[in-house]
């Protein structure tokens, strides 16, 4: 925030002022209990908007039998309600299709908890009006406060009964406009009394129960409070929108100042008193010089202060800056807090500024913004030394010997250039000097070639010569000028070169996080990702690293760097209590402290997803903030990684039980399809046999035996070819390899073929030398008869099928040719599909019978021998198609 005196509009208040465009207009009338008159409210507003010519539709409205409220419904359009069965009776919901349907300007939609019937869109009111909201429907409901979750555990302490529908308190937050409808308790009893909230029988259980005197008073004093929060946090966004310094004193608001100094803590807590005691929100800020590096134990007095009022509840920031109370005001006035809490402190971050101490500068400069001074001390203060906010001092060798070498190198080119000319002043070849060393090497080492430099210049170029003694004053002044304007040089250069030393480690840290990001991004399994974040985390922070994930609802070890194998029994424990309760346990927390890990849980969104253990040893340095800010961003993302890889493995489950459902239907839809025309066949030619086998003569019956046989053969390869596609799946394919001939093969196929009647002719051209392959016999005749199947049942009865070989020193192929319609090009890569009729009626050969294996158990086989199947089409004077089997050829041993 510092260097910019402009102020300027929160990007996050203007993304959701820009998330809001387009999106319906969302009013809540909010009340502290019912019968407070919330619908009454919200219908005679609505009277009053379709009075003005607005477009206004009731939705859905609960009168629960209250006349005035009825009264109000009859002069509006009501939409009808949607009935939804449920356990043998008819349930009557709210109709968000016909509210889509009918897009008014402004939709009544009355009980934003409630919980539609089972079966509904959604299971929640309040989702079916975010669905409205998002069509771009202006929607106005009614909400009461021990409705809304964060209250819940409070609201049944108050009145001993849990309030199970709830409505999140971000979807309360995102209301455009929350009107509070507010009744004395006294006023509501009375209406209660009189049957004007519930009817008498009803109205006397609320009183014992429900509707006390002091259950009122406090659910209103809730409302109360959760409607002014809501109007707080609507004008400090509206207030950073439009970049509107504050403060505003509409409600009060807290700044707690942390520094280095031992009095912090102090400070906070005084905050938090009097933050509680306003019933105020609070923050604690911190604020860093660029270039400045606090000693340990000013970061760790820095770190536990934060610590504590995030533990106090506070929201607390890292505030930049070089000029200290002005970058404290700038981010007061940009939050609209109205109170600053400040220690006095002599040293430290918040020390004198020009010899003016900071409160004093805060109280100078701030208007409208009260300051708190704490005066008092809760320890006594540490040496000066050890308090101060210092910048890196090395007094390294190297440095110094190249400061004394350019100061030497400017004294060589000063006496060059003297030789040449007389010049007047030679001091800028010094300063060049400084500004080198400077640049190389930072401030100190810049000092000293500012000091040796106004020694050397003196010794050698002022009069009298090779003396340290000054003739002339004006020459003693030039002197001091040098010097002086060689340790500004010396001061501003260093801090440039420390600003681009913290510019160049941050644009380091963001490429370590975004390689650390991408590879992440680039792991689908859950077990890589856990090992890639450990070993990335483990050589981010120098620190072993650990990664737990749940497994059947137990957290077990799914990665760690350097490799461990199992955690003691408090670091488990600290381990599942941090999996459990979503927060930070182990080292350096509030639980189990003595456990030598630092874990925190990977949650994205509203879910855990495991945990993560950063080792924290006893006798090791204890983790800075910085690194801690780094371990939770490292973990972050890790967690989003995490998330991705498991949706990722849900979408392969998914679509896997989807392709095994596609598969079983379609395969109990083809057996039950392709075995009856078989078996009704079977069973009408064993009828006949049976019921007329002596009227029948001997060609008939012959006839229809031959039938029966021929639909048997046809139901036995039906099955094999089921079985084999089994096998292929399973791996379980089991290959007798021996020297086969592949003509003696091709033709009992064709063979077989003829003896069904196949109407197409079949020609064989194979050479007499036909090397022999090494295969499984049953397997290559199962393979080739399945590509010959295709071509008979899919070409018609003139089609010429040609069966021929291709012999090359490497490989024995066997082509099945056709010249029928062939196949399309788009449909070709797909011929291989199981169960593909759909695509493409070639591939539903299956020994003839339509399955939609025969192709593909082809291919299994082939792969299993090592070789292939390939389609072409067209293959032939530019038609038909052509199978080809490519068998690998080995050499025969004799």
């Amino acid at each position: 925030m510092a260097g910019d005196k402009t102020q300027r509009a929160s990007p996050d208040a203007l993304l959701a002022l820009a998330g809001k465009e387009g999106r319906g207009h969302l009013k809540i009338f909010l009340g502290a209990a019912p019968g407070v008159g919330k619908t009454y409210a919200m219908l005679a507003a609505a009277h009053a908007e379709r009075n003005g010519g607005r477009d206004v539709v009731a939705g859905l409205i609960e009168t629960h039998g209250r006349p005035e409220t009825e009264a109000l419904c009859r002069h509006l359009e009501t939409l009808p309600r949607k009935p939804v069965p449920y356990r043998n009776q008819m349930l009557h919901e709210f109709d968000i299709d016909g509210a889509l349907a009918r897009r008014p300007d402004l939709l009544l939609v009355d009980e934003y908890a409630h919980t539609n019937a089972p079966g509904s869109r959604h299971p929640k009111r309040w989702q079916d009006v975010d669905e409205l909201l998002e069509a771009g429907i202006n929607v106005w409901t009614t909400l009461n406060i021990q409705h809304l979750e964060s209250l819940n555990d409070v609201v049944q302490k108050i009145s001993k009964v849990r309030v199970r529908e709830t409505v999140p308190d971000t979807v309360f937050d995102k209301a455009d406009e929350v009107v509070l409808v507010d009744f004395p308790p006294d006023e509501l009893l009375k209406r209660l009394a009189e049957g004007k909230v519930y009817v008498q029988d009803t109205a006397a259980r609320a009183v014992d129960n429900f509707f006390k005197p002091q259950n009122l008073t406090a659910l209103r004093e809730l409302a109360l409070r959760r409607a002014a929060a809501r109007v707080d946090a609507a004008l400090i966004e509206r207030m950073q929108a439009q970049a509107i310094e504050g403060p505003w004193a509409a409600g009060e608001r807290i700044l707690a100042c942390v520094g280095p100094d031992p009095g912090s803590p102090a400070v906070v807590r005084a905050a938090k008193r009097l933050a509680d005691r306003m019933d105020a929100p609070w923050m604690a800020v911190t604020v860093e010089r660029p270039g400045t590096v606090f000693p340990e134990d000013a970061r760790r007095n820095i770190d536990d202060a934060i610590k504590l009022a995030q533990s106090l509840g506070a929201e607390t920031q890292l505030l930049t800056g070089t000029d200290l109370p002005d970058t404290l005001l700038r981010f007061a006035r940009f939050e609209n807090v109205t109170q600053i809490v400040i220690g006095r402190s002599r040293n430290g971050m918040f020390s004198g500024l020009l010899r003016r101490s900071l409160p004093h500068e805060l109280v100078r400069r701030a208007e409208g913004i009260a300051i708190h001074l704490l005066t008092g001390e809760a320890e006594a203060a540490p040496p000066r030394r050890a308090r101060r906010a210092v910048s890196k001092i090395s007094f390294a060798p190297v440095p110094f010997l190249f400061a004394s070498l350019a100061v030497a190198v400017a004294l060589g080119l000063g006496k060059s250039l003297t030789a040449l000319t007389p010049l007047p002043n030679l001091s800028m070849v010094f300063l060049m000097a400084v500004l080198v060393t400077a640049v190389s090497y930072g401030i100190w080492p810049a000092i000293y070639a500012s000091v040796l430099s106004f020694f050397v210049y003196n010794f050698f170029f002022i009069s009298p010569l090779y003396t340290l003694t000054i003739a002339e004053p004006y020459e003693l002044l030039a002197l001091v000028i040098f010097l002086g304007v060689g340790v500004v040089t010396s001061a501003l250069a260093g801090r440039v070169r420390q600003q681009a030393e913290i510019a160049a480690a941050r644009m380091r840290a963001m490429r370590r996080l975004y390689e650390f990001t991408r590879r992440l991004s680039a792991l689908a399994s859950l077990d890589a990702v856990a090992e890639a974040a450990a070993s990335e985390i483990h050589v981010s922070l120098g620190k072993p690293v650990i990664v737990l994930l749940t497994q059947n609802d137990e957290l077990s070890i799914a990665a760690a760097w350097p490799p461990e194998d199992a955690l003691d029994t408090a670091s488990m424990t600290a381990a599942r209590w941090a999996y459990s309760h979503g927060e930070p346990a182990g080292a350096e927390t509030a639980t189990l402290p003595t456990v030598p890990w630092y874990f925190i849980p990977l949650r994205i969104v509203d879910k855990t997803l495991g945990v993560i253990g950063l080792a924290v040893h006893a006798d090791a340095a204890p983790l800075d903030s910085e690194a801690r800010a780094l371990f939770e961003t490292l973990s972050e993302q890790t967690a989003a990684a995490i998330d991705r890889a498991s949706l990722s493995a849900e979408m392969v489950n998914a679509r896997t039980a989807t392709e095994t459902e596609r598969v079983r239907n379609t395969l109990l839809a083809s057996i039950s399809h392709d075995f009856r025309t078989p078996l009704s066949s079977i069973l009408g030619a064993a009828t006949s046999l049976l019921d007329y086998g002596d009227k029948i003569d001997g060609a008939a019956r012959k006839d229809l035996l031959m039938q029966i046989k021929q639909e048997t053969e046809g139901l036995d390869e039906m099955v094999r070819n089921l079985l084999a596609i089994t096998r292929i799946d399973a791996g379980a394919l089991e290959i007798r390899r021996d020297w086969i001939d592949l003509r003696e093969i091709v033709d009992r196929i064709v063979s077989a073929a003829r003896r069904r009647a196949a109407r197409q002719t079949i020609e064989m051209t194979f050479p007499a030398d036909l090397p022999l392959v090494r295969a499984d016999a049953t397997l290559v005749e199962q393979a080739i008869g399945n590509v010959v199947a295709n071509a008979l049942s899919h070409t018609p009865p003139e089609t010429h099928i040609l069966i021929d070989s291709k012999v090359t020193e490497e490989t024995v192929v066997v082509r099945v040719t056709d010249d029928g319609p062939g196949i399309p090009a788009d449909r070709l890569d797909r011929i291989f599909e199981r169960f593909a009729k759909g695509v493409d009626m070639r591939s539903q050969a299956d020994g003839g019978q339509g399955i939609g294996l025969g192709l593909s158990i082809a291919r299994g086989i082939m792969d299993a021998h090592g070789g292939s199947i390939e389609a072409e089409s067209p293959a032939a004077r530019s038609r038909g198609t052509r199978f080809s089997l490519v068998f690998p050829r080995e050499r025969e041993t004799r």
